[in-house]
């Protein structure tokens, strides 16, 4: 009983700071009082449904997502995917909290479109130099250095050359909605791309 409680905390904790979120906040959206979030986080407090509706609304998850399931196997066994200029593979499965992804960028000039989207986005350089263009700004970062930001900004991703680069990517759940391009007018305005970032 007291692991089954401890891993609803720990799953409860992980979607609140795959959002960013501190126990503050999910306080004053869920109703729910700070210490005892965090008593629920803990492991200290025996979670109950009258608890976890309010505190799972607010994150835009299900009740059952926090539950002990037993895994016979923990391995992700998710396809990846190819998109222009990117190969794409899942790191967590759909129903994680936290969004995770290795991608690699094929070496390419800087993007003309970039893309927008709710929601906040982490990334760490595991081999070569990706370019991050970043609003206006273009970053280019190497091998072992990580960034975050608002994925609200107009960004895109490419690899600076020589050759690929490759990166370990953590999404918030709402950064895993639709990308739309800011660039659009008329007609197209507001196309949604679905691709990662």
């Amino acid at each position: 009983m007291i692991r089954e409680l401890a891993q609803v905390g720990i799953r409860l904790r992980g979607a609140r700071t795959a959002r960013g979120w501190t126990l503050d906040r999910l306080a004053r959206a869920s109703g729910v009082s700070t210490s005892t979030i965090s008593r629920l986080e803990s492991g200290k407090r025996q979670a109950s449904l009258e608890l976890l509706l309010p505190l799972t609304r607010e994150l835009g998850i299900a009740v059952d997502d926090l539950l002990v399931h037993e895994a016979s196997d923990p391995r992700v066994s998710r396809p990846g995917w190819r998109a222009e200029g990117m190969e794409v593979q899942p790191l967590s499965e759909e129903r994680s909290p936290v969004n995770a992804f290795r991608i690699t960028y094929a070496e390419r000039p800087p993007h003309e479109r970039l893309h927008t989207h709710r929601g906040y986005e982490w990334f760490y350089v595991t081999s070569g130099r990706l370019r991050l263009q970043l609003g206006e700004e273009e970053v280019i970062l190497s091998r072992g250095e990580a960034a975050e930001f608002d994925t609200l900004i107009p960004h895109a991703f490419s690899a600076a050359g020589p050759g690929e680069a490759e990166i370990i990517s953590l999404f918030s759940e709402e950064a895993m909605g639709p990308h739309t391009d800011p660039e659009q007018t008329g007609g197209d305005a507001g196309r949604v791309d679905s691709e990662v970032s």
